[in-house]
């Protein structure tokens, strides 16, 4: 059983490009999963700031390769550059792909890792594009969520001249005015919440400037505000949910809202959400927007509070920051669960999906185009 052990370590050793076992490292190995992770992460873009569009999920590789160690055989960081980087690793077949990128682009073409992975019968973690395009396009995303009976506000898409006077917008004010795409709060400031046409068409217009996107124009909820957390149980599909209150403090219009800055500053406080009914509203409609989105293993779902406190969905994020963010702190207020549980939690349930379709084999992918 040990032998058989090591021999399937040390044949994964060598397809993941690693050195055959020493004989003083073999006892070290055989106390841990005999599975092996492959962490992918994207190309850093020129300046160090620069926002990848590509990557859902900003993480610490070298953290979460020394997490993953301690309890899998072989963990390893793998940079993809090229597309040929991609076809070695299906060739390679690890038993997870740990990472938060959406896509590669190669020759001007855009390869989707998650759908990539799951052609090649690699488990992955997160959700799948059809997922990722329903939470991106966050109009998308309440018409999928209220076709689910799950409460969000009223609201319209519009661009500058689309709506020329205050007579042709079909919502009364007060509004709340934020580009259809885009995350981080990106486009949101002290300036969306609008109690005037003017300040619409000028909040309309500068979106169209700065993100070069449509304007989704939404009925203004002055309630509390809300994040809940979404893991799932792969071996069941059951869907726990751990809500936490976002906590702005009153911005320069006496509103509050988490705008680019306050998320930037990390400004907010989060808290736990104590009261029973609440958590039980709160977990209901996160599950079933999850549910409605196509979400898969983890997320976090927006929620606020109308005047008469009846909770809304505001918009999803099927790739949750994986560092220190909301995610985290809503497992660590609901669960009690370190980051290190939480990271191990994740990948346990990447495994858990794992196909037993026969392993690839590079004669099988030689020549094969592996963009679907």
């Amino acid at each position: 059983m040990l032998n058989g052990a090591h021999t399937r370590t040390e044949h994964a050793r060598h397809r993941l490009g690693g050195l055959p076992l020493a004989p003083d490292e073999r006892s070290a190995f055989a106390s841990k999963r005999d599975e092996t992770i492959e962490i992918v992460i994207a190309p850093q873009p020129a300046g160090i700031a620069a926002h990848r569009r590509n990557v859902g999920i900003e993480i610490d590789e070298a953290l979460v390769q020394k997490i993953l160690s301690d309890r899998y055989q072989l963990v390893t960081i793998t940079q993809i550059r090229t597309r040929r980087d991609l076809e070695r690793l299906a060739i390679r077949r690890p038993d997870l792909v740990f990472s938060g990128v959406k896509y590669f682009t190669f020759d001007g073409e855009d390869l989707w890792l998650n759908d990539f992975l799951e052609v090649h019968g690699i488990a992955y973690i997160a959700s799948d594009r059809s997922a990722l395009d329903n939470e991106h396009d966050k109009a998308r995303a309440k018409s999928l969520v209220r076709a689910a009976n799950v409460a969000t506000a009223e609201f319209f898409l519009t661009a500058p001249g689309e709506h020329p006077t205050a007579g042709t917008l079909p919502l009364p004010f007060p509004l709340f005015v934020k580009p259809v795409t885009g995350g981080d709060s990106r486009g949101v400031d002290a300036k969306s919440v609008v109690h005037d046409f003017d300040s619409f068409r000028r909040k309309v217009s500068g979106i169209h400037e700065n993100q070069m996107s449509q304007a989704l124009v939404e009925t203004y909820l002055s309630g509390r505000e809300y994040s809940v957390g979404i893991l799932e149980d792969a071996s069941n599909g059951e869907l726990r949910a751990m809500p936490v209150e976002i906590i702005a403090a009153p911005n320069s219009n006496g509103d509050r809202i988490l705008d680019y800055d306050v998320k930037k500053q990390d400004s907010e406080a989060v808290a736990p959400v104590t009261d029973a009914a609440t958590r039980l509203k709160l977990g209901t409609i996160a599950k079933e927007a999850f549910r409605a989105l196509g979400g898969k293993s983890l997320g976090r779902i927006d929620i606020k509070m109308s005047h008469a406190n009846v909770p809304n969905f505001i918009e999803a994020n099927l790739m949750p920051g994986l560092r220190r963010g909301y995610f985290y702190r809503s497992c660590l207020l609901n669960l009690d669960m370190t980051y290190e549980a939480m990271i191990l939690a994740i990948a346990d349930n990447g495994l858990a999906t794992r196909s037993e379709t026969p392993d690839h084999t590079e004669r099988d992918l030689v020549g094969q185009t592996l963009i679907g």
